[in-house]
């Protein structure tokens, strides 16, 4: 039975697994040991770093994407663990993001991967006969599994049926039963406020004789005797179960005890929890993340503090090879989670959650509790708070309150949303996430605003985007809402010229005099970003960051910039993916100069790099159509004198069923297929060859 706070609960949950892995990702390295962590950050009660912007690691990222086995193929059947290991190949880049390469017979997910690759199938891809039992049991197999565990609130056997499966594609044996494990804890903590019951629901779903077993227990006896110190607990583990007793890089064994003793220390207390998990050192963000997961379930919104939550302000950036699906709002993924958990589980799906999940397009409406969809202020003295509300409602829900405070003419501050990511924005290099536009040229940006004015002359809200080539805020015609009352405001984002949007918003200023300072709250009850996109990609105004040229997600190849061309040398088969994942029509045109190589395609509606169109030349004296779903099949052909040096302007249209290829201007291939409905394009090869792309513009809708 789906409970009655149910996409609440997700987003608590979601956002308690992030919390964790924020705060332990700074001292997971095998250096920061537990004693090094308390003697240089003592006892941790908040973040150890300040981030710019989180990147997701593997912990995320699995969480995120493995699920999408669920809309790929297991629609209208239960989960097989072939079809997660499909995602793992659909939605991995291989060598770069997503989880740790770490080589072959080395990282477990490294491994698992390339055992996909060769064709051995999930669960053999992880299986203990394949791989080994040390390689089997890393910490794989828990860290990935907090979806399926949301996925069935109160059902702990099938949440951990569920993890199992998804585990097996990489790992076996007590990999598998940390996966059950974990899962089986986070369904429970739908149901209950006892850690007790919640471990308790996690033993009764792997085998009581298991080392995974046995390790939960030793830690719980220990409890029992020593109730209040969890340092000497975790000496207890470091000398009992510790990683000098089991092989590998990361073992699942002493972590999970760690886990277990972070549940008991913690005595549900989600902020203690996640801390002791940490200062354990081990896997911290791991650990952090998996019980974080749990305690966020099982304390909800209102027990996870605000000193851990703001700074994560309902964002993360992943790591696929989707661009688009990279930019991971909080509410959003948590309203998309529950809708599958409303069909997997069978229930039918409320009305008003179907209304508030539209894909495809950027849609806040800020109705859970504390939600900011990712939305940042400027100038933290002007606008000195920013935070959700529910003084001012639209439609029955909350709003994004911000206080402006003595405005003056002159004064601005900045309230917007972040569409694209550059590398600027971020710390460091983890995991190497790529960005496609959420919002591009043509679209229509629509918001709900209230303005509450206290004192001073009115606020007056200059939309604008900004330009990440330039730098430059390009803005439009400026509006004064009236005060008391909900205003429409809409404006269409301009032409920026071949370069991406990395703002869209409102500047706020005021004519108040000193006299008459501007002072009182703006509300945002909703933004939307609606419409057909129409814009161009100059690759002078792009750059090569995170190891992949802007906008894309490259897959395989060498791909560099050269002045205005994206220059791109392969070895074998590659691909570079960009744009809307959810796009039904697209029209894509691009000038293409093959070099070497006999394959030079365009790819439409991808919806990861086993499933999408590519159209283009494809052999000497020919052009085909191609579909690429776990193997590839040419739908059309047909012959055209093609030339290496010569540069041809392509045009790729996906309609409907129909797919139109023209080159220079003559239709030269036509056909229907229905396999893909939507997706994103971008270019590609099926061999070796070099080629440079130019010029390319961009219709979709």
């Amino acid at each position: 039975m789906i409970p009655k706070h149910y996409v609440e609960t997700i987003y608590a949950g979601f956002l308690g697994m992030n919390v964790g892995i924020r705060l332990g990702a700074p001292i997971e390295p095998v250096v920061w040991t537990h004693d090094r962590i308390r003697d240089v950050y003592g006892d941790i009660r908040s973040y150890v770093k300040d981030y710019k912007t989180f990147s997701a690691d593997d912990d995320a990222n699995g969480p995120v994407f493995f699920i999408r086995a669920l809309y790929d193929d297991a629609v209208n059947r239960d989960l097989e663990p072939d079809d997660v290991g499909k995602a793992w190949l659909n939605y991995a880049r291989e060598g770069i993001g997503m989880f740790w390469w770490g080589g072959d017979n080395v990282s477990t997910e490294h491994t698992a991967y390339l055992n996909l690759k060769r064709g051995i199938p999930a669960p053999r891809s992880g299986s203990i006969e394949v791989n080994g039992l040390e390689l089997a049991e890393q910490i794989g197999g828990q860290i990935f599994i907090d979806s399926w565990g949301l996925l069935f609130p109160g059902n702990i056997d099938k949440a951990a049926d569920y993890a199992e499966k998804a585990a097996s594609v990489s790992h076996d044996g007590n990999g598998l039963y940390g996966a059950r494990f974990m899962a089986a804890c986070i369904a429970k903590a739908f149901e209950t406020k006892s850690i007790d019951e919640v471990i308790a629901a996690g033993l009764s779903v792997i085998p009581d004789d298991s080392t995974y077993a046995r390790v939960v227990h030793a830690v719980m006896d220990f409890h029992r005797g020593e109730p209040t110190d969890f340092r000497a607990c975790w000496k207890y583990l470091e000398e009992n179960w510790g990683y000098d007793k089991y092989g590998g890089v990361c073992h699942i064994i002493p972590n999970a005890g760690v886990c277990v003793l972070a549940l008991l220390y913690g005595v549900g207390d989600f902020a203690r929890t996640v801390e002791i998990a940490s200062m354990c050192g081990w896997d911290t963000d791991c650990n952090a993340g998996n019980v974080g997961t749990i305690l966020g379930v099982m304390v909800g919104l209102d027990g996870i503090p605000e000193h851990y939550r703001k700074p994560i302000n309902d964002f993360i950036v992943a790591s696929s090879v989707s661009g688009y699906l990279n930019l991971v709002d909080f509410p959003t993924f948590s309203k998309e989670l529950a809708l599958l958990g409303y069909r997997v589980n069978g229930e039918e799906v409320p009305e008003e959650l179907k209304r508030r999940v539209r894909r495809g397009e950027v849609y806040f409406d800020f109705d859970l509790p504390g939600s900011t969809h990712g939305f940042r202020t400027s100038n933290s003295f002007k606008t000195p708070v920013m935070r959700h509300s529910a003084a001012r409602t639209f439609e029955s829900r909350g709003s994004l309150e911000v206080v402006f405070d003595r405005l003056v003419e002159g004064d601005s501050s900045k309230l917007f949303f972040k569409p694209f990511y550059r590398r600027e924005e971020f710390n460091d290099e983890k995991y190497k996430p790529t960005f496609a536009p959420l919002a591009c040229g043509g679209q229509k940006v629509s918001a709900k605003i209230y303005v509450e004015q206290w004192e001073g002359e009115p606020l007056t809200l200059t939309p604008y985007v900004r330009n990440t080539h330039t730098k430059e805020e390009m803005r439009l015609s400026s509006v004064t809402p009236s005060g008391g009352e909900w205003t429409d405001i809409e404006f269409v984002i301009p032409d920026t010229d071949g370069a991406m949007v990395d703002e869209i918003g409102w500047i706020l200023e005021s004519a108040s005099p000193l006299l008459n300072r501007a002072i009182g709250s703006l509300f945002l009850g909703q933004f939307c970003v609606t419409g057909a996109a129409d814009y161009a990609i100059d690759f002078a105004k792009q750059t090569k960051e995170f190891g992949s040229v802007t906008p894309f997600a490259q897959h395989r190849g060498k791909w560099e910039l050269r002045g205005s061309a994206l220059h791109c040398v392969s070895e074998g088969d590659c691909s570079a993916y960009s744009g809307n994942y959810y796009a039904e029509k697209t029209v894509v045109e691009a000038t293409i100069k093959p070099i070497s190589g006999d394959s030079h395609c365009m790819i439409a509606r991808a919806q990861g790099i086993k499933r999408h169109y590519l159209a283009g030349f494809d052999g000497e004296g020919k052009v085909s159509l191609i579909r690429q779903n776990f193997g590839l099949e040419r739908l059309a052909g047909a012959a055209f004198d093609w030339r290496h040096g010569e540069e041809y302007r392509l045009k790729l249209t996906a309609e409907n069923d129909e797919l139109t290829l023209t080159i220079n201007g003559v239709n030269v291939l036509t056909c229907k297929d229905d396999s893909f409905a939507a997706g994103m394009f971008g270019f590609g090869c099926l061999k070796q060859g070099e080629c440079e792309i130019k010029d390319v513009k961009v219709y979709s809708d």
